[in-house]
């Protein structure tokens, strides 16, 4: 992930690498803005979803992941 240039990310598990979930918006800045940013979104999405975060990671996504989500 670069800083210069917005990208699409989501979040996807530590275990199976399995997209979970696109953040909507496009994102810029360091990977711990970024991390953030999309963690935070995620947890507002629905407060069950804090046990879930342990077990994700925030990845950039190809079109053709984001293609083929849901």
């Amino acid at each position: 992930m670069t800083e210069s240039e917005p990208v699409k990310v989501g979040l996807k598990s530590k275990i199976t690498n399995e997209l979970v979930a696109v953040y909507p918006y496009s994102v810029k800045g360091s990977l711990k803005e970024v991390e953030k940013q999309v963690f935070d979104w995620y947890y507002a999405q629905g407060c069950a979803n804090e046990n879930e975060l342990p077990n994700l990671f925030v990845d950039t996504l190809t079109d053709e992941e984001l293609k083929n989500f849901h």
